[in-house]
C-alpha cells in the first residue's frame, strides 16, 4: 500500500470480535475518516440519497463526495455502527433491496474516489478488490470470546441467548453478502490480512495492521 496516495482499508469482521472498534481506532491512528452502515443509512434516510441522485451528481462533477459531505455535515464524525442500536435479536435488514445495495456501493465508491478512509463492512472486501491502493482485512474471534463481548455490550444475561443472537447475525450478514456479491465473507482468499482476536486487544490488532502497511 502507498500511504502517500489515496487509499482504502476495509475491515470486515464477525460480530463480537471487536472489529468495529479496531476499524475506528485504525482510522484515528491514520488520521482518516471512518465509515460504516450508519453513515450510509443516514445519507439514504435523512438526505434521500439514492443511486439516481448519485448519477446526477456524477454528471455534474466527477468527484462529488466532498460537496455532499459538507451538506450533510458528516465529516467522518459520527462513528456509529448498525449494531449499536439493535435489540437483543436481529431483525430483517431494512429495505434490503438490490437498489439499496447499489446506492451504498455508489456512495462508497464516491467516498474512496475523493479521500483515503477506513470502511467497515458493507461487502467492501468485494467493492474495492480491484482498487489499486487497498487493503482488505478480516477480523475473527473464537465463539466463546464473541459471546462474552456480546453479553457485555448488549446486556444479555444468558450465554445461550447471546450465542443464538450471534449466529442469527452471522447468517444475516452472510446471506446479504452472498445475495448481492456472490462471495462469502468467510473465504479468507478475499482478504489481504486475517487477524484472530484471541488473546489480542483492539490496540494490538491496530498495531498489526499498521505494521503490515509499513506505518
Amino acid at each position: 500500500m502507498d500511504l502517500s496516495n489515496k487509499y482504502v482499508i476495509t475491515i470486515n469482521r464477525e460480530l463480537g470480535s471487536g472489529g468495529k472498534t479496531v476499524a475506528k481506532k485504525l482510522a484515528e491512528k491514520l488520521g482518516v475518516p471512518y465509515y460504516d452502515k450508519a453513515h450510509l443509512q443516514s445519507l439514504e434516510d435523512r438526505e434521500g440519497v439514492n443511486a439516481d441522485k448519485i448519477e446526477h451528481l456524477k454528471e455534474k462533477k466527477r468527484t462529488w463526495w466532498p460537496d455532499l459531505k459538507k451538506i450533510v455535515e458528516l465529516d467522518g464524525g459520527f462513528a456509529v455502527s448498525i449494531y449499536d442500536n439493535l435489540p437483543n435479536y436481529p431483525v430483517k435488514e431494512k429495505n434490503d433491496t438490490d437498489e439499496k445495495f447499489r446506492t451504498e456501493q455508489e456512495i462508497l465508491k464516491g467516498i474512496v474516489d475523493a479521500e483515503s478512509c477506513v470502511v467497515a463492512g458493507r461487502c467492501s472486501f468485494v467493492t474495492f478488490k480491484d482498487h489499486p491502493n487497498h487493503l482488505n482485512v478480516w477480523i475473527q474471534s473464537p465463539m466463546e470470546c464473541r459471546v462474552e463481548r456480546v453479553m457485555k455490550k448488549k446486556g444479555i444475561a444468558s450465554r445461550d441467548e447471546a450465542e443464538k443472537f450471534i449466529k442469527e447475525v452471522d447468517k444475516l450478514c452472510e446471506d446479504y453478502a452472498v445475495r448481492h456479491t456472490g462471495a462469502s465473507r468467510y473465504n479468507t482468499r478475499n482478504y489481504d490480512l486475517v487477524i484472530s482476536m484471541e488473546d489480542k486487544t483492539e490496540e494490538e490488532a491496530v498495531d498489526l495492521i499498521l505494521k503490515h502497511i509499513g506505518k
